[in-house]
């Protein structure tokens, strides 16, 4: 059996894909442990993965804001890379499995005598495109860093996304490997009409404001609303009616079978594992920098949803929330993204090329004939 190190940060939808890849390798009999931020501590112990020291890497919390500038520095700190090496150091890995936005991490990890791969929890069309061709990637490469060159050291690149939505279309360019989400879904068990309200874990700003709007909203619908507040919301006075349920936190898998529409942010987890549940969207970016926007116009192109403005009032969001709860041809294209998504188990076809991708660095012969 191998012994694998991931490195991970504390965000939102980034850190659900590699804790289920994680389980799947577990499960299969591998080692893994973990290095992120000291925030995380706690939740990755929670699961039962033994984490490493956060000794270098710059201190960040998912409450920390989403500044540009903050982001980029995070994002390029060589400290977690470091920490990583440690860890490699104390106890060799036969690989490591490195967030695609960590690309400090991986300036300290390339060269090295251990082998990494990249996933990548979004959009390659996002993280290829409006990342590292936008305002991020231009701080990344003025903090010194070798993009390019981190990202083609890498043994594979796995894309944990589906590739019928995203616009790079499932591309073998780069190395990469299309896994599909790594979300489990099943076809709703309930007609009764409800809505699942969800925004970001992650601290953006504003979210209270807009969560607000979409409750003003949801109270005028004759149907069940659950809502879940996030950590960044919860303890918010929230105006709520008597057809609201108000949480701060549900596990989506138990709740979205009960459900006849997801209205969400747009971030890349919660969308796809709506739609692995068969459930259409209403999506209300809540930052023009990240992957919100062009994970909405997919799911707004394929009919499967519709993208609202953060700004949008109260009487907009009403009119588009129930005609997308209302029957009509978005629940057969949000069904059919459904089929797609559960056709790809991605935790374990990313295992799968993990696995895959270990045989081939332990075996002998030069580096050109490895994958």
């Amino acid at each position: 059996m191998a012994d694998f190190l991931f490195v991970t940060w504390d965000g939102g939808g980034n850190v659900p894909p590699a804790l289920d890849i994680a389980d799947e390798l577990r499960r299969r009999g591998h080692g893994i442990r973990f290095v992120g931020h000291r925030a995380q501590r706690a939740a990755l112990e929670a699961r039962g993965f033994e984490v490493e020291p956060a000794d270098h890497a710059r201190p960040f919390a998912a409450g920390d804001g989403v500044a540009p500038v903050a982001m980029a520095r995070m994002f390029g700190d060589r400290g977690l890379g470091r920490d990583a090496r440690a860890a490699l150091v104390r106890r060799p890995a036969d690989l490591v499995v490195v967030d695609c936005l960590l690309l400090g991490a991986m300036e300290e990890l390339r060269g090295g005598p251990t082998p990494y791969v990249v996933l990548e929890h979004l959009y390659d069309a996002y993280f290829r495109g409006s990342f590292l061709r936008g305002p991020m990637g231009l701080g990344l490469r003025l903090q010194g860093l070798r993009v390019g060159a981190s990202l083609r050291g890498a043994r594979a690149t796995i894309v944990a996304s589906l590739p019928s939505l995203d616009p790079a279309g499932g591309s073998t360019r780069h190395g990469l490997t299309w896994t599909g989400p790594v979300v489990s879904g099943r076809p709703r068990r309930s007609t009764d009409p409800a809505v699942l309200v969800s925004l970001s874990t992650f601290g953006y700003g504003g979210m209270a404001d807009r969560l607000q709007r979409l409750l003003d909203a949801t109270a005028r619908l004759e149907a069940r609303v659950v809502v879940t507040t996030g950590p960044h919301v919860s303890g918010v006075r929230l105006r709520t009616s008597s057809n609201h349920e108000v949480h701060d936190y549900l596990a989506h898998d138990e709740v979205m079978p009960e459900v006849g529409l997801v209205v969400s942010h747009g971030g890349h987890g919660t969308a796809m594992r709506a739609l692995a549940h068969d459930l259409p969207l209403v999506l209300m970016p809540m930052h023009t920098f990240v992957d919100q926007v062009m994970v909405g116009r997919t799911v707004e192109r394929a009919g499967a949803g519709r993208v609202v403005s953060r700004a949008a009032g109260v009487d907009g969001l009403v009119t588009a929330i129930a005609e997308l709860l209302a029957d009509g041809p978005h629940h057969q294209a949000a069904t059919s993204l459904g089929a797609e998504i559960r056709a790809m188990p991605g935790a374990r076809l990313a295992a799968d090329r993990i696995e895959e991708v270990t045989d081939a660095a332990a075996a002998p012969g030069p580096p050109s004939a490895r994958p």
